[in-house]
């Protein structure tokens, strides 16, 4: 994605009224060419109510840019240190409403593809709300990613993994469907 588009998607994080929240995330996939995702609870506090698997991320805090919350929520969630300009390419957004217990409204999700080594995940810096609905974390390879027996956010994670493994980076980041 061009640097002006990534700008522009930042500019609604700035805007704030736009959406209730607007988060960086991350497909951090290593050198195995696995993804890691966190298990969380579907609604917060409810965890009858089922889990899901998601990316490291989070929301975008006020005078950051998109590049800088994702290298943040990174090091803050799994111990990564990354320059917000080395972090690898900006490669997908998806936008929709959802009401998730502790947040209501229209929610925005974009994403960069990051490369890595192995490495030991470092939780110790996950904020309060994450310690509560973050139950695990694991690596998954392409094949467990499609048959997962729980829901995996962002929907169609698995395709665009598959081209973005095979060295297939979209120019302008991919639209993903929205999952609530």
């Amino acid at each position: 994605m061009t640097r002006a588009a990534e700008n522009a998607a930042g500019d609604d994080a700035a805007a704030g009224e736009r959406y209730r929240r607007h988060t960086a995330r991350v497909l951090l996939v290593d050198d195995a060419e696995r993804i890691l995702l966190f298990r969380f609870m579907r609604v917060g506090g409810r965890p009858d109510l089922g889990y899901c698997w998601i990316t490291p991320g989070g929301g975008i805090d006020d005078g950051e840019t998109l590049r800088e919350a994702a290298a943040r929520e990174l090091r803050e969630e799994t111990g990564l240190v990354v320059a917000p300009g080395e972090l690898g390419p900006y490669v997908a957004v998806t936008s929709g409403y959802a009401d998730l217990g502790w947040a209501k409204g229209l929610f925005r999700e974009d994403f960069f593809l990051h490369r890595t080594a192995a490495y030991e995940i470092d939780t110790s810096g996950f904020e309060t709300l994450e310690r509560d609905q973050i139950t695990e974390h694991r690596w998954w390879t392409l094949d467990e990613l499609r048959s997962a027996d729980e829901p995996v956010y962002p929907l169609g994670l698995a395709p665009l993994l598959v081209d973005l493994l095979a060295g297939r980076v979209p120019d302008e980041p991919v639209r993903l469907p929205w999952h609530h």
